[in-house]
């Protein structure tokens, strides 16, 4: 069936892969990819020391090639390489460093090997980062210790797709010894990061900036200026006029009850007889 097929193909990619990654060990390889084109196989191999994958004059990649055509019955297998342009944030390369200086120098420095690894990752700029050692270190009982620094997603799809995972294995002579590097770039977009928009405050600023040096540019208005004995001349004008008003007023009302006095007493004088 059809399903059996697509299955039989990636089983086959595991292994080519796990191949691979066993005989470039000490090349600092970070990713193995198959492409299958109409002229054959083509397997991308990404390395951070690519001159190590080729060897001398391409003896190792011919040695390769012959394998691969062997052991997993490929037509026409076809290796290209490319260097990985930095390696600091990627994480099967980090945990083959710690294998190596675990296998060269013992298990003594083993914490200042977490901390040198934890500050070459923050440095290339990643959100957050977590090395797990574990077997026989220091003592003879087996323990896992934890490095980690920064933020980490460890549920969600972000978890899966936006985390790099690698595990390695370092052989010492008290036993084997364990090595899982998670590393969550700082590419990963997260759903719960928010932005804060400030255009909208520097437009209202470019706004009335603008209307400052508008009312600057426009020329001012002359004020005529009244002097103020002029104002004080017709206040007391003012104040003349109402007193003169007031004066009027109350000779009129005075005389108007001398008038009527007058008719009364002619009124009263007796009728000359004719």
């Amino acid at each position: 069936m059809i399903e059996r097929k697509f299955v039989a193909q990636n089983i086959k990619e595991f292994e080519i892969k796990k191949y691979l990654f066993n005989e470039l060990s000490r090349v600092g390889l970070s990713d193995v990819k198959l492409q299958r084109t109409p002229l054959g196989e083509k397997i991308l191999v990404s390395a951070s020391r690519p001159g190590l994958v080729v060897g001398k004059g391409g003896s190792n990649i011919t040695r390769l090639t012959k394998e691969l055509k062997e052991k997993f019955k490929l037509e026409n297998p076809q290796i290209e390489i490319e260097e990985v342009l930095d390696a600091r944030g990627d994480a099967s390369i980090t945990a083959e460093m710690i294998a190596n200086f675990l296998e060269r120098y013992g298990p003594q420095r083993f914490k200042g090997v977490g901390h040198k690894a934890m500050s070459t990752v923050m440095s290339s700029g990643a959100l957050g980062v977590e090395i797990l050692i574990s077997g026989k270190i220091p003592s003879s009982r087996a323990k896992t210790w934890r490095f980690y620094m920064g933020y980490l997603k460890k549920c969600g799809d972000i978890s899966v797709s936006g985390v790099y995972k690698s595990q390695q294995i370092a052989r010492l002579k008290s036993g084997v010894i364990g090595i899982q590097v998670t590393i969550m770039p700082g590419t990963t977009v997260l759903p719960d990061k928010i932005e804060v928009l400030t255009e909208p405050i520097q437009i209202v600023e470019e706004v009335e900036t603008e209307t400052k040096s508008e009312k600057e540019d426009k020329p001012k208005k002359k004020v005529k200026k009244k002097t103020p004995k002029k104002k004080t001349a017709k206040k007391e004008e003012t104040k003349e006029d109402s007193v003169k008003e007031d004066v009027k007023e109350e000779t009129e009302e005075s005389l108007e009850p001398a008038k009527e006095e007058s008719k009364d007493s002619e009124s009263e004088k007796p009728e000359v007889e004719k």
